[in-house]
């Protein structure tokens, strides 16, 4: 193995500290929460979680954090994805994949458009405002 540098050493601290600043959620507004239980994992939702780091990477948006939870009890739709933020109803979406991660930044939270077809639970129309 190649003798690292004092320039890649920093170059993997701050790589480290972006991922680092992706999981904190002082000063945060926006909250996605991947569903991780052993369902979720053996679904997808691994690549999901990194796909939307890298996204929200590219996009330059950080008021976004994404975290984790175990089993949401919805197994038939994982891999499973709640985003919170002002604005819109709590959402939770299911079926994501890389390729839906792309449509729910830009729709949901960028947008403020919900991104129907794969909604699994939002609240009644009646109470949304």
């Amino acid at each position: 193995m190649a003798k690292l540098t004092l320039e890649d050493l920093r170059k993997m601290r701050e790589a480290g500290k972006k991922q680092i600043d992706t999981r904190q959620t002082h000063g945060k507004e926006i909250f996605i929460v991947i569903g991780m239980g052993t369902c979720g994992i053996a679904a997808g939702a691994k690549n999901v979680l990194n796909a939307f780091i890298a996204k929200l990477d590219e996009k330059g948006i950080s008021d976004a954090v994404v975290k984790q939870t175990g089993c949401m009890g919805l197994c038939h739709s994982e891999p499973t994805v709640e985003i919170k933020m002002p604005g819109m109803p709590d959402t939770i979406y299911g079926k994501v994949d890389a390729a839906l991660v792309d449509q729910l930044i830009d729709d949901h939270i960028l947008g403020k458009k919900l991104v129907s077809g794969h909604i699994i639970d939002r609240p009644a129309g009646d109470i949304m405002k």
